[in-house]
This record gives C-alpha cells, sequence and structure tokens, in this order.
C-alpha cells in the first residue's frame, strides 16, 4: 500500500471552455491538520462550480409580455403581443401581431398601426355608426373590389394551353423580365432559355408544356413592368393559374429536378407581383426551400457526385436565388426564417456570364469585372448580417434587446459598405441604373426594419432617438428609390422599372414602399406635436402629397384596396391641422371628413374598373350589385394579398461615388 508519502490522486475538473483538466488536490501530511483540508476542499468546490456553469453573457431579466386588442368599424381586431422589462430597454415593444388566423413578426408593415393607434380613437365615435359616410366608403369600395376580383380571376382549375400573346409582346415582356428580375434572382440560363423560347414560334413540333409554363411564368413577371397600369394583369393571373394547376398534380418525384425549381422559383414572383395568393409566399418558400434541399442543393456540387461544370454552377445560382427569396418572404411575412448559415455549404455562384457557362472549362471573370451574375454574388456578401437581421425580428426565441439592435447595425453597414465598395470596382459593362437602386433599395430595407421595433420608442425616449433617424433617413432613401423627385431624374420621360415594380407589383416592394411612406408621416406628426415652430424638413414633407399620389396609381394599376390611400389621407389631414393651430375638439370631424373624402375618390376608381370589366364579360352568375355582404374589416391586407443625417460622420452608410456624385439621392 502506498503511504503517507504517496503521490495524490488528482480529481478531474471541467475548465470553461469545456475542456477537461485536472486539480490537485494534496492530502495534507498530518491528519489533524483537519482546517486545511476544509479549507481546500471548500477551494475545489468552488473551482468546479465556476467550471461546470454556463456562461452567461449578463442575467437578463425576464420580459413581461401583455396583449392589447384595438378593433374599429374599418378593420378586424389586432392582438398586439407587447414585452417590457427585458435588458436595455426601458419602453414596451411590440413582438407580434395576431390578426384574424395569422401571427406576424416584427419585420411586417403592420406593426405601423401601433403608431397611429390614437387616430382610430380619435375618429371613434365617427366610426361606430354603420351609416357615417367614411363607413359607407369602406365598405362600398369593398364590395366593388369583390366584383373586381371576381372578373378578372380565372376559372380554377385552369390547365395550361398552348395559346401565347403575339411574339412581338412576348418579346417585349421578356425583355421586360430580363432587365429587371432576373439581374438580380439569377433563375435562367438565358442562352438556353431562349433556343427554346424561340423555337416556339419557329417549330412544328407540339411545345413541352413544361417549358412553356416557365416561358409564361418569365412573361407574367415581365407584364408587371411592361406599363405604368399593368394593363396586362389578367393575362398575367391567367398564366399564373395555369403554373399552378400544373405544378399541383400528384407527381412529386418527377417534379424533383432542376427545371421544377427554376418554375417553381418563377411562380413564387409572379405570385407576388400579379397578387394571386401573395400573402402565402412565405409559406410556398418554405416548400421549395425544402425541395431543393432534397435535391441536395444545400451541399456544395464539390462534395456530390460529379457532374458537368454548368449543371454544378447552375445548382449553385439556383440555392443563391432560393436563400434569397426566403430572406426575402421571411421580412415581407414577418414569419421565422427557419434557416442558418450552418444549414448549408454551398459556395456562391461564380462569376460567369451565362456564355461562359458553355465552354468545357471556363475560367471566372476577375473579381472587379461586372458580370452577369455580379449583382447576385455581391448580394451574398452580405447575407449572414441579412439572414441574423431576419432571425433577430422573427425568431420566436429572439430577445431584441437595443444593444443587439445596435450591434447588428454596426455589421450591417460594415457589410453594406463593403457591397459600396464592391459595386465601385466594376469595370468594363457597369450595373444598370435599376440595379444600382434595387441593391439600395434592399438594403436600406433591411436597416429600416431592424430599428422599426423602437421607432415607436423613440418617439418617447431620446435612449432610441438613434433608431428614429435611422429609420426616417432610410425611409426617405426608399422612398425617392420608388417615387424619384423630379430633380434627380436625369430624363423624366425614360421609364421607371423600379416606380413600376412598386406600383403595380405586390408583396415585398409594395409593402415596404407603402411603409417607408407611412414612417415618414408618423415622423412629421410627431415633429408637429413636439415642435410649434413649424420647422419641418421640405424633403420630408414632400412626401405627404407623394403618398396620395402613388397609393392612387396603385389602385389605377389594380389595386382593390383603398386603405393605404385612406390611412395617408387621415394622417395628412392631422398633420395639416397640427399646422394650423386646431383645437383637440377639432379633430375628430376633421379626420372623419378625410376619410369620408377617400372613400369618395377611391369609389370612384373603383367603379372605373367595374365598367371596364363590365365590357369583356363578367363571371358567369357573378352579382354586380352593391348589395353584397360588406364584412368590413375582413382584409387589411392592402399590401400584401390584396439630409440631417450625415452617414459619412456618423458611420452610417455613405453610397457617393468615386466622382463625388450620388446616384438617385442615393439610396447608398
Amino acid at each position: 500500500m502506498n503511504g503517507p508519502s504517496a503521490v495524490p490522486p488528482r480529481l478531474p475538473e471541467r475548465s470553461a471552455g469545456g475542456q477537461t483538466g485536472a486539480a490537485t488536490f494534496a492530502i495534507p501530511p498530518s491528519v489533524q491538520n483537519v482546517e486545511s483540508l476544509r479549507h481546500q476542499i471548500k477551494q475545489l468546490e468552488e473551482q468546479l462550480s465556476k467550471a461546470t456553469s454556463i456562461p452567461t453573457a449578463s442575467p437578463v431579466p425576464a420580459a413581461t409580455s401583455t396583449t392589447e386588442t384595438a378593433s374599429s368599424k374599418l378593420g378586424a381586431a389586432f392582438h398586439f403581443q407587447h414585452d417590457s422589462g427585458s435588458s436595455g430597454q426601458a419602453q414596451v415593444v411590440t413582438r407580434s401581431v395576431m390578426h384574424k388566423t395569422r401571427l406576424f413578426g416584427q419585420s411586417h408593415w403592420i406593426h405601423g398601426i401601433t403608431l397611429v393607434g390614437d387616430l382610430l380613437e380619435i375618429m371613434g365615435p365617427h366610426l361606430q355608426d354603420e351609416a357615417s359616410p367614411a363607413v359607407q366608403g369602406v365598405q362600398k369600395s369593398k364590395s366593388l373590389a369583390r366584383i373586381i376580383k371576381a372578373q378578372r380571376s380565372p376559372p380554377w382549375p385552369s390547365p395550361p394551353t398552348a395559346e401565347l400573346p403575339a411574339k412581338a409582346l412576348a418579346d417585349e415582356l421578356l425583355d421586360c423580365y430580363l432587365r429587371t428580375t432576373e439581374t438580380f434572382y439569377r433563375i435562367l440560363h438565358v442562352p438556353s432559355f431562349r433556343i427554346g423560347y424561340d423555337a416556339l414560334w419557329t417549330s412544328s413540333t407540339k411545345p413541352d408544356v413544361a417549358f412553356l409554363v416557365q416561358v409564361k411564368l418569365v412573361l407574367a413577371i415581365g407584364a408587371t413592368v411592361y406599363d405604368e397600369q399593368f394593363s396586362l394583369r389578367s393575362l398575367a393571373m391567367r398564366w399564373v393559374f395555369e403554373a399552378q394547376t400544373y405544378l399541383s398534380g400528384p407527381e412529386f418525384k418527377a417534379r424533383l429536378s432542376i427545371q421544377s425549381l427554376q418554375t417553381g422559383l418563377l411562380l413564387l414572383l409572379a405570385r407576388e407581383t400579379a397578387d394571386v395568393g401573395s400573402e402565402g409566399v412565405w409559406i410556398s418558400a418554405g416548400e421549395l426551400l425544402r425541395s431543393a434541399i432534397y435535391m441536395g442543393l444545400h451541399r456544395d456540387p464539390a462534395h456530390l457526385p460529379k457532374r458537368t461544370f454548368f449543371a454544378a454552377e447552375m445548382r449553385r445560382r439556383l440555392w443563391n436565388t432560393i436563400l434569397e427569396l426566403t430572406l426575402q418572404s421571411s421580412l415581407t411575412s414577418g414569419g421565422p426564417l427557419l434557416l442558418s448559415l450552418h444549414d448549408f455549404d454551398t459556395e456562391p455562384p461564380g462569376n460567369f456570364d451565362d456564355d461562359q457557362l458553355l465552354a468545357l472549362d471556363p475560367v471566372p471573370k476577375q473579381e472587379y469585372a461586372f458580370s452577369q451574375t455580379s449583382i447576385a454574388i455581391a448580394l451574398r456578401r452580405t447575407m449572414p448580417v441579412r439572414l441574423a437581421v431576419c432571425k433577430f425580428l422573427n425568431d420566436c426565441g429572439s430577445r431584441g434587446t437595443y444593444e443587439e439592435t445596435l450591434r447588428l447595425d454596426a455589421e450591417l453597414r460594415a457589410s453594406c459598405k463593403e457591397l459600396r465598395r464592391t459595386i465601385q470596382t466594376y469595370r468594363g459593362p457597369s450595373p444598370s441604373q435599376f440595379e444600382i437602386r434595387i441593391v439600395g433599395f434592399l438594403t436600406q430595407r433591411y436597416l429600416s426594419s431592424l430599428h422599426m421595433p423602437f421607432f415607436g420608442a423613440a418617439l418617447q425616449e431620446t435612449a432610441y432617438a438613434y433608431s428614429r433617424i435611422v429609420v426616417v433617413e432610410s425611409s426617405l432613401r426608399i422612398w425617392r428609390a420608388a417615387y424619384p423627385s423630379p430633380l434627380t431624374l436625369a430624363a423624366p420621360s425614360e421609364r421607371d422599372d423600379l416606380a413600376r415594380l412598386t406600383i403595380c407589383g405586390t408583396g415585398f416592394f409594395r409593402a415596404f414602399t407603402f411603409l417607408s411612406s407611412f414612417s415618414i408621416m408618423v415622423e412629421l406628426r410627431a415633429q408637429m406635436l413636439e415642435d410649434d415652430s413649424l420647422s419641418i424638413r421640405p424633403d420630408l414633407f414632400s412626401v405627404l402629397e407623394e403618398a396620395k399620389t402613388w397609393n392612387l396609381r396603385c389602385i389605377e394599376a389594380g389595386e382593390t384596396s383603398m386603405k393605404g390611400y385612406l390611412f395617408t389621407c387621415v394622417i395628412a389631414a392631422q398633420i395639416d391641422g397640427l399646422m394650423h393651430g386646431l383645437a383637440n375638439e377639432d379633430f375628430p370631424p376633421l379626420l372623419a371628413k378625410a376619410a369620408e373624402n377617400a372613400g369618395v375618390v377611391c369609389r370612384t376608381l373603383l367603379g372605373e374598373k367595374v365598367a371596364q370589366g363590365r365590357k369583356h364579360g363578367p363571371a358567369d352568375g357573378l352579382d354586380l350589385s352593391l348589395d353584397m355582404p360588406s364584412a368590413t374589416g375582413e382584409d387589411w391586407d392592402f399590401l400584401i394579398s390584396d439630409s440631417m443625417f450625415d452617414f459619412e460622420t456618423s458611420g452610417p452608410m455613405d453610397w457617393t461615388f468615386g466622382d463625388g456624385t450620388l446616384q438617385e439621392l442615393s439610396l447608398w
């Protein structure tokens, strides 16, 4: 046996980093030294306790959750879930909104409703009576909207047909698609697509149904920016119905192909632009994501069985586009992302023009050489932080602290600054103005969304003043992208594809354009309440009338809800009343009158749309009277379905180009 002089035993210990180490506990030579023994045991226990405990940055008190319900005659009830008491934030922050059967996370536009809740309270007495002019205006507009939707809605199911528009029109729609959507969502290999496309008019053989569906979706997306009235909306909707019918067949395994993924992506975009179930795009994007994973697109081709260079590169492109649409649908819908950077290892697409992929062993262009894939590659570099923003805003487990907001703000600005440098360095062909503005729109949208949860609190607490500045300035840049000032247009007569996309399409671009104007109006109202000197910024004030015009253009282009225009008119009336020093008791009738007038204007426009639809013949059995049930409040989805701030000195993005000029007011 070992005597007292033997080597003492070692007790295992777990270090803070999770590694197993050793702590030596020496047994005293004399058993009489009990106090020394107890002291060392106590030290050892303290060491083990510290080492095995899970480290935390700082204790975060549990947030207090409360639910507030708001409703009026103009809409169904909204249930706002608030959190307060979290570390680093003094004000209550709205975490989610429940409306009918849906739950919206913080990035959804509907959170802006909380910023004007007092308006509904002021107008309350005038909205309780079903016979009031304002309520009647909304009811009649909704009845007209139902008629319009029924007139232009194709039958279901709508099996694909071989019918195509005249070649000249189809060519123009294809060009509309290629110069807009395909520039940043790479889906097609354009040379291959054109071969099949041209054959539709020259070949005597029966066209492949799968390719024909794909062509029609491309034309439907292109129709969104064909003109300012979306005159081909009914045709675009029919093409979308045909594609949806085709893809709803039971042959699941036959749909697991690259062509089916392309068609699925095109269908998501066409549904959103033509407003065919656009509110469900987030759900469908999740299905498409899982189909791609089932096909192994989340693994880089280098880790899979060998295939041609062309096939490998197309897989990278499609996976990249699926990631973009997954992020976009999460931001638009307020739904959780359900995706992390650890879920895939597919590399970004290479810097190739489409023609290069036809070579046996193509060499990618230099990083500074602009190609047809450059914008998609540049956006991919910002994806990690944009993904983090989406998870921060919409994930159920997100704490949403202000400290985390500021940290993500810094990362997002650094990432977008690098994006700006990348675009500046392109040589040879350069990005179009549409591409530059669309990238600015996207990046500013993430920045604004990140700070929007604290915008309302910032109107009351100076601790969040930075968020107020960011939301207002980002909103102004987004608004100027969608509604350029005449002073910034080099050639006012030229077509503006981005402006048409926000007016004629629905979903991402329409929703966030409205929210940008809405945020600016909320800021103007707050300035009026804070400062009676009327020192209002002209660049913000001009948005008031512009927003009215923009909302009316949306209705003229086929939007069937008048609530965007109504909200704009009511807030503008309140701001005007504040400017003229009206007493509190003067506001209820003033706002109610503004709502009534908005209803009159919209009923006229919607009535004209109904008359146009009658010329083409209403749907069989459709009751075109205005005595249909009003169901007031059942549909608020008018968007998803139906330089005071020196960016250079204070850290935010500065998108000044090399010659010192700014592009398009600079979204950047």
